[in-house]
């Protein structure tokens, strides 16, 4: 497939209630393994790719770094790849429609664009982070499937996550869709009674994060959830697993 055809259908696999997992990887040969193991679609996860250079997850990872990695890995494989953009790696629309061009180039057809403020405290407020996404599809023309990220929910504990929440991020999506955004990322959201209520009344369709241990890809099916990310978790069980390994070897 070129690039246009894998955009075309990383668009058709967000199905609610048959999501599309990503079993987010880290350069290229992860995400050569995880194809090969069916993947319909690969993503980064910002924490991965940064913590696999040698850089904190935040945008500490240079952009230059991220988009050259990105390239690698999306001529390494045959499915689509989107790519975890964080917040854009610039404030200013301008600069931002310029990097979402840059994002292009690599041969992605999707990113993750979140709503908090990098390096800074809370969260863009809707009007602003709209400007935002409205710039990244200027510079993305259709290119790009934008999954338009709202970190409510991550930047608050589980236990105080409640309907007033959802309430703000369906605000939130409502006016991120009319921006250009293609698809709703909720992060953080760990209460299916919750994450239903998003997905009945968003305008777009809805990705949830799955943590280990925690609630399975048929339960996020029937809230109607149509895309599942696994995140920084693989790349940790991945570590985890090589500092076990090599221990038993040099013990």
């Amino acid at each position: 497939m070129n690039q246009s055809e894998k955009r075309a259908h990383f668009a058709r696999l967000h199905q609610p209630g048959d999501p599309l997992v990503l079993f987010n990887i880290w350069d290229p040969g992860s995400a050569r393994a995880v194809a090969k193991s069916g993947a319909a679609a690969l993503a980064t996860g910002s924490a991965s790719v940064a913590g696999a250079l040698g850089y904190e997850d935040g945008q500490d990872l240079p952009l230059d770094l991220a988009l050259e990695n990105a390239h690698r890995i999306a001529t390494s494989v045959d499915v689509p790849l989107t790519l975890d953009f964080e917040g854009g790696y610039a404030v200013e629309p301008s600069d931002l429609a310029a990097n979402a061009a840059r994002v292009v180039d690599t041969g992605a057809v999707g990113v993750n664009f979140e709503d908090q403020v990098i390096g800074g405290e809370g969260l863009y407020d809707t009007a602003q982070q709209s400007r935002r996404i409205a710039a990244v599809r200027s510079g993305a023309t259709d290119a790009l499937w934008i999954n338009a990220r709202t970190d409510i929910f991550l930047k608050s504990k589980p236990d105080t996550h409640n309907p007033a929440m959802v309430e703000e991020a369906l605000t939130r999506a409502d006016a991120y869709a009319r921006a250009g955004g293609d698809s709703l990322f909720v992060p953080g959201m760990r209460d299916l009674d919750l994450i239903r209520s998003i997905c009945d009344r968003a305008p777009m369709p809805v990705n949830i994060l799955l943590y280990p241990n925690s609630m399975t890809r048929a339960d996020l099916a029937q809230c109607g959830v149509a895309r599942i990310s696994h995140g920084p978790f693989p790349w940790v069980a991945a570590m985890a697993a090589l500092t076990v390994s090599s221990r038993e070897t040099l013990a």
